[in-house]
């Protein structure tokens, strides 16, 4: 095989330890350093001595980072590579040889790296996703809430669709400061909730008891303390997204698509569309386009390949929001395919959609153009006649079709 690059590196990387090979026309030289940051600097140091262009190391964790954040403010170009596609001969298993694989890999041009945003993008990124975790998290802490009621025979949320509204907090306050006459905490009742007051007498009726009032203050004290933490990221994203305003207003015209949405897509894919050659490309890199999986002329599972997880679940969220949407193309295509496959496999498809939309989008500059619920229809309409046609013919019916003027 032909050398592509003459001076190159490979890192096999660990927790605890790194393992060096490079390769360069004066021969293979194998070095172990330590993880730790003076170390990790000699490293680099040893990768300027022997002169070398090219870099590679496995995407193992986050164990990866440390290294890429300092061979970067050297400009070495560095590829983060995943694991699958450096698989080493089975048998042949020690550090030192899968460096030696590595680096000889890179060495003949066979390895692609994984697409690795810039140092500020790294930073917005990182604190989409902790405020995704936070939100998470305050999900998760009201379904305790929830719990711990339906523990003490209180069923507030077989009344109230949301426990932790302005009413419920009220009457779950009340409870934890002793009161426990129904007909008193229907009476914090607030708007529409005020119309079913003899239906939360009868769900505030229970037996809650002291540690069950305790599980509860500790509860809302780590529900606020959530609510304050996710504030304080939204105003410090905000701020990182004022270079991008045209954006986030460009896809927040796309159904389902809010602006917390926008922020996370924005901060996964990065404002410059053009690092991804087509649509299809955009979709295959997030894990939304179905996989490629045939033998012997069989086409067998399609499953969507793993792909960025995290803009994967935004999208999927999205697309269930759009499917709630009135008169859209992309909730007619929801239900359309939700009939037929499930509504799982439905979501899948239509997050493809939004991406594909979003893609477009940021190329040309234009806000989303609503198609209308019947374009799919319209589009396909002969076909759609054929099987309507077919199903009906089918039941023993004779059907005649004529045209509307």
């Amino acid at each position: 095989m032909d050398v592509v690059y003459s001076h190159c590196c490979g890192l096999d990387v660990h927790k605890k330890n790194v393992v060096a090979c490079a390769i360069t026309p004066k021969g293979k030289e194998i070095r172990t350093f330590s993880t730790m940051t003076d170390d990790l600097i000699l490293l680099v140091d040893w990768i300027k001595n022997q002169d070398c262009t090219h870099v590679a190391m496995e995407s193992t964790g986050s164990f990866w980072k440390p290294i890429y954040n300092l061979l970067e403010l050297e400009d070495i170009h560095t590829l983060v590579v995943n694991a699958k596609h450096i698989k080493n001969v089975p048998g042949r298993k020690t550090d030192v040889k899968d460096a030696e694989w590595i680096a000889g890999l890179l060495r003949h041009g066979l390895l692609q790296g994984s697409y690795i945003p810039s140092r500020d993008q790294r930073e917005q990124r990182e604190l989409v996703r902790y405020r995704r975790s936070l939100i998470d998290e305050r999900a998760r802490e009201v379904n305790r809430v929830q719990k711990v009621l339906e523990g003490a025979n209180i069923k507030l949320s077989s009344v109230a669709s949301d426990v932790l509204g302005k009413s419920g907090r009220a009457m779950i306050e009340a409870m934890i400061a002793g009161e426990e006459d129904p007909e008193v905490l229907s009476e914090l009742a607030q708007r529409k909730l005020k119309t079913k007051k003899d239906d939360l007498k009868r769900a505030l009726n229970g037996l809650i008891g002291d540690h069950q009032k305790l599980m509860l203050a500790a509860q809302l004290r780590h529900i606020d303390y959530l609510d304050q933490e996710i504030a304080r990221l939204d105003e410090e994203i905000k701020r990182r997204m004022l270079p991008f305003e045209e954006d986030l207003d460009l896809l927040d015209t796309i159904p389902g698509v809010g602006l917390r949405t926008a922020e996370q897509i924005l901060a996964e894919i990065g404002p410059d569309i053009n690092q991804f050659p087509s649509a299809a490309h955009l979709c295959s890199w997030a894990g939304l386009a179905p996989g490629n999986n045939e033998s012997a002329g069989k086409r067998k599972s399609g499953r969507t390949r793993k792909g960025n997880q995290k803009l994967r679940s935004a999208l999927v969220e999205a697309a269930r929001a759009a499917a709630r949407t009135k008169n859209t193309y992309l909730s007619s295509q929801y239900h359309r395919i939700a009939a037929r496959r499930g509504a799982n496999r439905a979501a899948v498809a239509v997050a493809h959609s939004i991406l594909t939309i979003v893609y477009h989008i940021l190329k040309r500059r234009k806000p989303y153009m609503e198609l209308g619920p019947t374009y799919y229809e319209e589009r396909k309409r002969e076909s759609v006649i054929k099987q309507s046609i077919k199903k009906l013919e089918s039941l023993g019916y004779k059907v005649t079709v004529e045209a509307v003027a």
